[in-house]
């Protein structure tokens, strides 16, 4: 399970623009940490970055003191939901869930069991062989949230992830985003949503790229 998250001076910069400044910051495993600020504030560029799905142009990420490495292997220890959902729009919802199960390697039975336990907790049961390109962006949005809890994984980092949603469904997932936090495993969230900001443990407030609170954890 990882411990810990460090980010250290981070900056992020594209097509010239500087996204984020000199950003320090810890997340802890069992603590769940929202990320909020408005619209262009850097909270979709600092959570890629805490995944290891974007390198900063400056400073460091560090995983339980390591540096997070960019290969395959390293990135399967996290659950992450993008803002986009990021799912293969031709496959079904059930072969889009069992994706990081197959490229960890485990056996055809685990994946069938794990992915219609994750689809069923999202209340997807029904659709699991439904092309996602047939699916709702609400139906998509827990696709994308099944996917990332399935393993389950060593933390979770989520982009708005009660977006597209009623409030019923918005319930189920963030019970089980912060079950992910009461279980021991890092949670990160980040979210227009006062009541997901609520919610979380701390708040990591951004504007413009810059850090105004939530750097200690």
């Amino acid at each position: 399970m990882i411990s810990e998250i460090r980010l250290e001076h981070v900056a992020a910069q594209a097509g010239g623009r500087t996204i984020l400044s000199d950003i320090s910051l810890v997340i802890r495993a069992g603590e769940s940490v929202a990320l909020t600020g408005p619209s262009g504030s850097g909270k979709t560029t600092l959570l890629l970055l805490a995944a290891g799905l974007q390198l900063p142009s400056r400073g460091r990420v560090l995983v339980d003191g390591q540096p997070l490495s960019q290969s395959d292997r390293s990135r399967q220890r996290f659950g992450v939901v993008l803002q986009n959902h990021g799912l293969v729009s031709v496959l079904t919802a059930a072969e889009n869930v069992a994706l990081p199960l197959q490229a960890r390697g485990l056996p055809a039975a685990e994946v069938a069991s794990a992915t219609a336990a994750a689809l069923a907790a999202v209340g997807l049961a029904g659709t699991a062989d439904s092309l996602v390109q047939d699916l709702s962006g609400g139906q998509q949005q827990r696709v994308a949230v099944a996917r990332a809890l399935v393993g389950p994984p060593e933390a979770v980092l989520a982009d708005e992830p009660t977006s597209e949603l009623v409030a019923e469904q918005r319930k189920i997932i963030m019970g089980l985003l912060l079950r992910q936090a009461s279980e021991g495993r890092l949670l990160m969230i980040a979210s227009h949503d006062p009541e997901v900001v609520e919610a979380c443990d701390r708040t990591v407030r951004l504007v413009d790229g810059h850090q105004l609170a939530g750097a200690a954890g």
